[in-house]
């Protein structure tokens, strides 16, 4: 089910959900202008298509005592396959990663890391990032302050791309 195959219902049914996952099934309809049975089965469509990946609680770090957040930008020696996959899969089981992207160009990755304070950053940086196969360098930015923290993508950019190809 591509983003075009998707009725004006099912886009507006992913914006709200993205906006609160939390309101009730007979919220949601009244929301998009249907009744609540065929909401749900939308719903379900939606999460079974793979574009509803699942449902969170948006944590506050700080408030958690995670006061450290940092961008590592890593270079590999090799990128062949099998060694992006390796460090893929290193980044999935160190818990202080909380996002790992793969990039184009001279950084191969950027991670988003969080961490209660700087010691246990640094120590997981110079014990386990920088030790582990195949990384070459690791740049660190030290977030001072976050302007903005959207989740899931702009519903109003996606409603006038689709109005322009109409």
């Amino acid at each position: 089910m591509a983003s075009t195959k998707l009725d004006e219902i099912d886009r507006k049914i992913l914006a709200e959900l993205q906006a609160d996952g939390r309101m009730t099934n007979v919220e949601l309809a009244k929301r998009v202008g249907i009744s609540a049975p065929p909401c749900l089965r939308r719903v379900r469509t939606l999460e079974e298509a793979g574009y509803i990946r699942g449902y969170h609680a948006d944590v506050n770090p700080r408030e958690l005592g995670f006061e450290v957040q940092v961008f590592a930008m890593v270079r590999l020696h090799s990128q062949a396959e099998s060694d992006l996959s390796a460090f893929e899969q290193r980044c999935r089981d160190w818990p202080l990663v909380r996002e790992c992207h793969m990039l184009n160009g001279e950084i191969d990755f950027v991670l988003k890391c969080a961490a209660p304070d700087l010691s246990t950053f640094q120590s997981f940086l110079t014990g386990q990032l920088t030790a582990a196969d195949n990384v070459a360098s690791v740049k660190t930015s030290l977030v001072i302050r976050c302007a903005k923290d959207e989740p899931g993508v702009p519903f109003d950019v996606l409603e006038d791309r689709l109005a322009k190809l109409a």
